[in-house]
């Protein structure tokens, strides 16, 4: 497999394993059938190489599926595109199957990229744009739960899903070309900055009917703009945590209240926080006069035995009433 690696994480060191992503429907299936080749998100792609796929709980609604359906017939007919073999039901809470990031770069880079089609520069619509090729869906889908962010596929259900894959062909595939051919994963936020600055027009003009696909397609999207944020902030936290934990081989950092007031709120959502996705919450205490809380990370990556305990935060807050 091209680029990254057959074992999914190429470009996210040994962190990820068998990095899965859970997604709302209809975006989910119409990802893993060829159909959706730029995965838009808030937060840049921490992985590069295959991902697993799997659907989230909530039901999509009749209008959301045709906002979206319409939304790629009307960006495909850009390209000449009529004839779209869309999925004939949208399964959730089961593993649909997986793709293959190859990179990921700003929405208005991908706008200016002349060297993919239209339909595909027409996807970019949120901040960052992750690459996806070499869509592959399971024959059988099969039930399991989801978790928040990127996280690892427990191995018995990837050994399961390795054997029942089917390669698919989707409307318009695409492979994305790299900026340094050398560098499989030249392909990040920046890297198609001279597009930027050389296109004479980075929004080009759309008929009315790609304008209100458009306009349908952000509107289906904006139910989940919330969470989408808060998991933005998440990944960010834990980018420099990551850092932190780098440049500070013990592990031990200070959070400020206001942090773990963030932190708690990510509870509310409705997919489970991965283990591995809470910046390593292994331990949390009050520390010293500063009203400050403490994190000691927990080297490595797992899988999900399920939920982080909510004792330790009634801990933290226990010791804060106590000052």
């Amino acid at each position: 497999m091209r680029r990254g690696g057959g074992g999914g994480g190429g470009g996210g060191g040994d962190r990820y394993r068998n990095p899965c992503l859970t997604m709302h429907q209809p975006w989910a299936s119409l990802l893993v059938h060829g159909i959706k080749r730029i995965e838009g998100r808030s937060w840049p792609a921490p992985i590069t190489g295959r991902i697993w796929i799997h659907a989230a709980a909530k039901v999509p609604e009749p209008d959301t599926i045709k906002a979206m359906e319409d939304f790629y017939r009307e960006i495909y007919a850009v390209n000449g595109i009529t004839d779209i073999k869309f999925p004939d039901h949208y399964p959730v809470s089961r593993l649909l199957g997986c793709v293959e990031v190859v990179g990921c770069v700003k929405s208005e880079e991908l706008v200016c990229w002349d060297e993919v089609p239209e339909s595909v520069r027409l996807e970019g619509l949120t901040q960052f744009c992750w690459l996806c090729e070499n869509p592959q869906k399971l024959l059988v889908p099969f039930e399991m739960r989801g978790y928040q962010g990127v996280y690892n596929l427990e191995k018995r259900i990837y050994d399961a899903a390795i054997r029942g894959l089917r390669a698919v062909k989707g409307p318009l595939p695409v492979k994305f070309p790299l900026p340094d051919p050398s560098n499989p994963f030249s392909l990040k936020p920046g890297s198609l900055s001279s597009y930027k600055t050389s296109s004479k027009s980075s929004e080009p003009g759309h008929s009315s009917s790609v304008s209100a696909a458009i306009a349908g397609a952000k509107a289906a999207a904006t139910q989940f703009s919330k969470k989408d944020q808060s998991q933005s902030n998440h990944e960010i936290r834990k980018h420099n945590d990551q850092n932190f934990e780098m440049n500070h081989p013990s592990g031990t950092r200070h959070i400020l209240p206001q942090e773990m007031d963030t932190r708690m709120s990510s509870f509310t959502n409705d997919t489970v926080p991965a283990k591995n996705s809470l910046d390593q919450q292994a331990h949390i205490g009050v520390g010293g006069n500063s009203r400050s809380y403490t994190l000691e990370a927990n080297g490595g990556s797992s899988s999900h035995p399920g939920a982080p305990s909510h004792k330790l935060f009634a801990a933290a807050l226990k010791g804060l009433s106590s000052k």
